[in-house]
């Protein structure tokens, strides 16, 4: 079977037009209707951690992990009443030494600048049912790093984020897309349980657990579109 990993930034009313990474923006109406609909066509959403026996051909399903990169605070307060409302989870990976901070990556790109996540509030997204997931300390390219401060930053976020949450942290995100084979060798060092890419597809059981690919829902992401990524193999024969 295959198991799309839908990947979301932000829920919230996307910028004007002409704003840069407007795509990655989505309406919190758009975002209800996807949930809605993913309910009525029988599937369950799910964090990482609940789609890992699914991933290792354990058991099958109709399930389809929901995960948020950046660890934006509309994730809590837009998403969050949606999945609780389907019985959904999810996981939200979240950069640990910017948690109540802004995504200042994006400072000089004409991004607005939005609040990730506090401490309290990562709190409350794990004791809601969701699930914290790690995205490095401070969001890094990490194919610009040597390999020791690559380390750091990969294993460092799981040993932040568990202090922050006193739950463990058992999957990450690269930050951008963007590794190489010894960084998915850091994430298993390191003792996560998997490891997201930006790589285009949905997942199956076989697929290596450390580059796993995923399916990019955005502002433009029409209903029609949502289906034909959910359903066919459209986003499988595009890759990265």
């Amino acid at each position: 079977m295959l198991y799309p990993i839908l990947m979301y930034h932000q829920v919230e009313a996307p910028p004007s037009r002409g704003t840069p990474m407007r795509g990655l923006v989505v309406a919190p109406g758009t975002f209800a209707w996807q949930m809605r609909m993913l309910k009525w066509l029988g599937y369950r959403g799910v964090s990482m951690t609940e789609l890992m026996p699914y991933l290792r051909g354990e058991r099958q399903g109709r399930v389809v992990g929901i995960t948020f990169d950046d660890g934006y605070r509309n994730n809590l307060e837009n998403a969050l009443p949606v999945l609780q409302r389907h019985g959904f989870t999810a996981t939200c990976y979240a950069v640990s030494r910017l948690a109540g901070a802004d995504n200042a990556w994006d400072a000089g790109q004409g991004v607005p600048s939005k609040p990730l996540m506090t401490a309290a509030e990562l709190r409350l997204w794990v004791a809601a049912g969701m699930e914290i997931g790690a995205h490095t300390r401070d969001h890094q390219d990490l194919t610009t790093l040597d390999v020791a401060t690559a380390r750091d930053q990969i294993a460092g976020s799981k040993a932040d984020l568990e202090d922050m949450t006193g739950e463990r942290v058992a999957h990450f995100c690269y930050p951008y897309g963007r590794f190489q084979p010894q960084h998915a060798e850091l994430a298993q060092e390191a003792g996560f349980d998997s490891a997201t890419t930006v790589n285009r597809g949905r997942a199956q059981p076989g697929d290596d657990l450390f580059t796993l690919p995923r399916v990019l829902v955005s502002r433009s992401t029409h209903p029609g579109y949502f289906f034909l990524k959910l359903l066919t193999r459209y986003e499988d024969r595009r890759g990265y």
